[in-house]
């Protein structure tokens, strides 16, 4: 006969393992927002890389 102990840590196992589950996903889904936010705010902001027309001009030459 098995001791209620083994089931109880199967139980704590089974239930860490489906909480560190909904925190990941939880982790994922935070870092796709800021992640959207940022890249929003670098577009308005006028710094970086810009597609200009000389830009276009380049990428049509490279076309194979």
């Amino acid at each position: 006969m098995k001791s209620p102990a083994s089931k109880l840590s199967r139980r704590n196992f089974l239930l860490a393992v489906s909480a560190g589950g909904v925190a990941a996903t939880a982790a994922v889904a935070s870092a796709n927002r800021s992640t959207s936010r940022k890249k929003a705010a670098a577009a308005t902001s006028g710094k970086g890389y810009q597609l200009t027309e000389h830009v276009r001009k380049y990428y049509e030459t490279t076309k194979v």
